[in-house]
């Protein structure tokens, strides 16, 4: 995918986009709605980690292949550990095969699940036999993954004893922790959090009721960056959010104000604008710490590489184990600007040229953010993105939508 912006009006309004519901609060939702049919959901989706949620969910026995889809993954195999009587295997592409799961496996089967590993220890594939888990207390290391413990929770209020649920070692992406604690509220779950214990006690039905979805503030997130890149007087809508979200990326519209964007809340919709120019050639180093958004970082480099501007991320110890070595990646694509790039296992240190490199061919290892994160860069430079359809796990209508807002995308 070759995408330019040569011949957008920047300086004016894009338009108005409506972006499919979260991917993270749907795939959370539709574990719920399959542990309690008596719960609707009001939102929609074709990412294909959805798609992969909704087929498995459908099937219910026998081989099922997640794909890329790790989210799936890991809260299918909470699911069906306590689903009694019910046998699947659990299986995805080679990368996700590379993506380890056993301190999730661990947890469940110190509650009593059956879990046997098919192929390497600690990695899917996964022969899952449901059973009744009748334990209920349970440590787990938040250091690793989020999903891991979303998935234990999704589960608890349906076990006949609840969860008590203690948390080990410092927790990374914290906001997608309290998204799922949320959502079990407001189906009327009985809860306690006390520091790093969790307590869910059991709910063995939930009365009739409809989940309602907001948009998903990650896809959002593409746009901050395109409007903090752009010049002055730039701005465009977004719906549907509110100014209290569940999700934690919507940290993005007070994070991304320190390079000149702010957010308008009206009915619905957001408006996204860039109302000072930032310049940071000559400025000291910018810090963020992500370790509560991880899903940012790629979009926050791609925004200081675009403008010229010294940060160093820390918080980065989840990305090795995301769709690829994120760390590595964004070290490799970003030295192809012309960016000098340092990193370490959990951090990245980085200072653009006064100039990036032109016409460069970003590869996107089968990673759906650098595709959505570095394309954002057309507005600076004509830029291309291999594999560009990897956007599809979370946002397949990522392409036309840029071409609805004036870029030229071709293939």
């Amino acid at each position: 995918m070759q995408i330019d912006t040569r011949s957008v009006e920047f300086g004016s309004h894009l338009g108005t986009l409506d972006l499919s519901s979260s991917k993270s609060e749907l795939n959370r939702a539709l574990i719920l709605q399959a542990l309690y049919p008596t719960i609707s959901i009001s939102g929609h989706s074709s990412a294909d980690d959805v798609v992969a949620m909704q087929q498995a969910l459908a099937k219910q026995e026998g081989e099922i292949d997640c794909q890329h889809a790790g989210t799936a993954l890991r809260f299918l195999t909470a699911y069906f550990a306590c689903k009694e009587g019910v046998s699947v295997v659990l299986k995805g592409s080679e990368r996700l095969q590379q993506r380890p799961i056993a301190p999730l496996v661990q947890a469940l089967r110190s509650l009593g699940a059956s879990i046997t590993y098919l192929e390497k220890e600690g990695f899917p594939p996964l022969k899952i036999t449901g059973q009744k888990l009748t334990n209920h207390s349970v440590t787990l290391s938040a250091a690793q993954s989020s999903q891991f413990v979303t998935a234990l929770l999704l589960i608890g209020a349906s076990l006949p004893n609840g969860l008590d649920l203690t948390l080990e070692d410092e927790v990374v992406s914290a906001p997608y922790i309290d998204m799922t604690l949320t959502l079990l509220k407001s189906i009327s779950v009985e809860l306690q959090q006390h520091d790093n214990r969790i307590q869910i006690f059991p709910l063995p039905e939930v009365i009739p009721q409809t989940i309602t979805l907001e948009s998903d503030w990650s896809s959002a997130s593409y746009y901050y960056a395109i409007i903090a890149l752009a010049a002055v007087g730039t701005s465009i809508s977004l719906s549907s959010f509110l100014p209290q979200s569940r999700q934690g990326d919507a940290e993005v519209a007070q994070l991304f104000s320190v390079f000149g964007v702010h957010t308008t809340y009206e009915g619905n919709h957001i408006i996204i604008k860039k109302e000072r120019t930032v310049e940071f050639l000559s400025a000291p180093e910018l810090e963020f710490n992500v370790l509560a958004q991880p899903d940012l970082a790629q979009t926050i480099a791609v925004i200081c590489a675009g403008l010229g501007c010294k940060a160093q991320l820390t918080g980065l110890q989840s990305l090795k184990i995301k769709e690829t070595d994120r760390l590595l990646a964004l070290q490799t694509e970003l030295t192809k600007l012309g960016v000098v790039v340092q990193i370490t296992e959990n951090s990245l240190r980085m200072q653009p040229p006064k100039q990036l490199n032109f016409d460069v061919q970003i590869d996107t290892y089968n990673d759906h953010r650098m595709a959505l994160a570095f394309a954002c860069l057309a507005v600076k430079i004509p830029i291309g993105i291999q594999n560009p359809e990897v956007v599809a796990k979370s946002y397949p209508e990522f392409w036309q939508h840029l071409a609805q807002i004036g870029f030229q995308c071709q293939q």
